[in-house]
Parts: structure tokens; C-alpha cells; sequence
């Protein structure tokens, strides 16, 4: 048998009446609440943005709503169609790629039979040590490389995608950071292979069941609760800010949509930056933040304390020896490990399959790069906020 795709998406957001729930259900549905109640199977290949109506009538259930009509179900129904406004994607295709392409990081010393770390070949690397007081040896500020430091809001970029990465790319001792503990070690596996895991953050607790008890995802894909995660927001002044196309996977396509606004390859720190703030994964809405998707949360402890630097684009096809040439951006970290729940990241899933560009390739955990090495660092960690 076939699950039918109801073009609609159950999301955590303020709570409806379980009598709501099973009214709205059943107009955007156009059949009877006990059609929800008929379990049936995918159809290989298909891709569905909305829920299914299994989804649907698991997540009725686990309201409590059977036979408790005005009970507050802790859901909200969207629409979801597989259809949207007509429009071209004006930003796709538009990452560069000749002359970006990865390179070593420093010169080959054919003698020695080693790279030699004195001779660097590239600016400054991303993700580093942002622990206060941490200062890397590229001559960054000598060369007039300095990181945004008002928020990307005031310096006129905006938020072109969203990704997350399996453990973290930074390194904040004491937050996130060798001693760090999650659900598991070493390497986990997506789609049959193996993605690198970074460091974690100190919030785990094996005997905690917030940890422990699994969440049920509806939309994001390979998802751990206790797991620790990185998640980056690419910004830009070159993207598609405030149209349909401003969010896009790869991150590259929104980064350089209008890439004639360009002012050149020495000042792309000024016109590119990404933020990133980590997390612990717990199940427990009081941890609920409904638009992880727009950018980092600023609120309280979250995004109090941010290191300022210069860097480059990261990922497991750059370590320290083999470097990124999308360099110099802007990066804005929070030294803090947060905890979020995952209906929270379920919804920024949810989000990001509403978008007219196709982002499901960004709905997992992607590699972490390995540290940069302090030779390949920057000397212009701002540390204040």
C-alpha cells in the first residue's frame, strides 16, 4: 500500500485544541478524521515536504487527543503543498568553482617529505579555537583582514542557508571540547557512510531520561536527542535577502547569488560571515524555540558570549593540510554549548523544506572538519562581544 502525502506539516508551535486539530485535519485533508486513522506505505522514490497522514494520526495519538476533543494537542497544522508561486531560482548555480578550488595549505618540502608549516599558502582557516584569550599566528589584522563585528543585521547581509554539523568544528575548552560526552563514539554513519564527529559539549547525562528518551523526527534526517551539533548560518550581502530565492543548499548558490555586488577578493570578510552556535539535543520542550531556521538565538546566555574572527568555508574535504580558498568570511561564534530540544531543530527541518529552493541535502548532520592548526589560524580573534 501507499502513504498518501497530506500536503500539510505538523509542526510544534502554539498549541491547538485537539477539536482543532482533527477540523483542520480533516478540510486540508478533504476526508473524514477516520480516514487519518488508516495506516499505509511509502511509494519508493517519492519525496514528500509534508507530513503523511500516518504522521498525521501518530502524532494525534501522542497528544492524548483520542476521546479528548478540547484537550490542547502541543501542535500546530501548516499548510504544505507541493506547489507554490510560479518563479525562477535566480540564485542557482551560482556558487564559483574555478579558481576556489581546495589547495594545499602550505608548501611541500620534498626533502623533508613533509609539509612545511612555516610556509602557508592560503588566509586564514575555519573552524579554530574560540576559547577567550586563543589568538592564531596569520597575520590576519597586519594584512587588513577584520572580522564584522556589529551583527551581520546592521552590516547588510542576511541569512542565505542553514546546515549542522555531527559534533563541533570550533573548540571552546570547557564548552565544548575533548571531554565532552554524547549518546555514543566515534564515527557515525549516514546513508552507508562514515561522517567525522567533532568535539562535545558537557551537558550529557546517561542517567537523565531528556537524554536518553529518543524523539520521534518527522522531518530532520539521522537525528540524535544527547548528541551535540554545530549549527552554522552562511550569510551574505550578495544574497537574494528578502525574496522567495534568499535561502538555498548549497549554501554557495545563496552566498554568491548576486555576485556582482562584489567589491573583490580582499574584501569578502566584509560581505560574507557565518554564524554558528552549538547545541545539546535534549528532549524537553521547555527548550522549545520556534525559528532556529532564521539565524543564532540571542537571548539570555544564548549568543551572550561570541568570538569575532577571520576565516574560511569549512567541511571533511578541508583539514590541515589540505585547505579552503573560500577565504577571508567573517565568523561569528558563541563560545557556550546550549541545550535545544528537538522539536526545535524538527521545526527549522520543517522550515527548510518550505523553501522554494530544494534543501533537503541539508536536512542531516554533516561532517565536522578536523581543529586548524594555530599556523593556519587568524590573529584577530575579537573578545568581546
Amino acid at each position: 500500500s501507499r502513504i498518501l502525502a497530506s500536503r500539510t506539516v505538523v509542526v510544534l508551535a502554539p498549541p491547538l485544541l485537539c477539536s482543532q486539530f482533527l477540523l483542520v485535519v480533516a478540510k486540508m485533508l478533504r476526508c473524514t478524521v477516520a480516514s487519518l486513522l488508516v495506516a499505509s506505505a511509502s511509494a519508493a522514490g517519492d519525496v514528500v515536504k509534508g507530513s503523511t497522514c500516518g504522521t498525521m494520526k501518530d502524532s494525534y495519538k501522542a497528544a492524548g487527543c483520542c476521546g479528548n476533543p478540547s484537550k490542547e494537542s502541543g501542535m500546530a497544522i501548516i499548510p504544505m503543498p507541493k506547489t507554490m508561486l510560479a518563479g525562477d531560482n535566480i540564485c542557482k548555480d551560482k556558487k564559483p568553482i574555478a579558481g576556489f578550488e581546495n589547495t594545499n595549505c602550505t608548501v611541500w618540502d620534498a626533502v623533508k617529505g613533509a609539509f612545511d608549516d612555516s610556509q602557508v599558502l592560503v588566509k586564514e582557516q575555519a573552524g579554530s579555537n574560540v576559547t577567550k584569550g586563543y589568538t592564531g599566528t596569520i597575520d590576519a589584522t597586519g594584512a587588513g583582514r577584520v572580522p564584522i563585528i556589529t551583527s551581520y543585521l546592521e552590516a547588510g547581509l542576511c541569512p542565505v542557508n542553514v546546515h549542522w554539523h555531527l559534533g563541533t568544528e570550533h573548540l571552546s575548552v570547557g564548552e565544548y571540547d575533548e571531554g565532552g560526552m554524547g549518546p555514543d563514539d566515534g564515527y557515525r554513519r549516514l546513508a552507508g557512510a562514515d561522517i567525522r564527529k567533532g568535539f562535545r559539549c558537557h551537558h550529557y547525562d546517561k542517567d537523565d531520561a531528556r537524554f536518553t528518551t529518543e524523539y520521534h523526527w518527522h522531518h530532520c534526517v539521522d537525528m540524535k536527542v544527547g548528541e551535540t551539533y554545530e549549527v552554522h548560518w552562511p550569510h551574505s550581502a550578495m544574497g537574494a535577502c528578502g525574496t522567495p530565492n534568499q535561502y538555498q543548499t548549497p549554501f554557495y548558490d545563496g552566498v554568491f547569488c548576486h555576485i556582482g555586488k562584489l567589491k573583490g577578493l580582499d574584501y569578502t570578510q566584509e560581505q560574507i560571515g557565518v554564524q554558528a552556535q552549538i547545541f545539546t539535543i535534549i528532549n524537553d520542550e521547555d527548550y522549545f524555540y520556534p525559528d532556529l531556521f532564521r539565524g543564532m538565538i540571542v537571548m539570555g546566555s544564548y549568543g551572550e558570549d561570541v568570538a569575532k574572527y577571520t576565516g574560511s568555508t569549512t567541511g571533511t574535504s578541508r583539514n590541515n593540510e589540505i585547505c579552503s580558498k573560500y577565504a577571508a568570511i567573517t565568523w561569528q561564534v558563541d563560545r557556550k554549548c546550549h541545550l535545544i530540544s528537538a522539536s526545535s531543530f524538527d521545526k527549522m527541518c520543517a522550515d527548510m523544506k518550505s523553501q522554494r529552493d530544494d534543501m533537503s541535502s541539508d536536512l542531516h548532520a554533516h561532517g565536522a572538519r578536523e581543529l586548524v592548526a594555530d599556523h593556519l589560524a587568524a590573529n584577530n580573534h575579537q573578545r568581546r562581544l
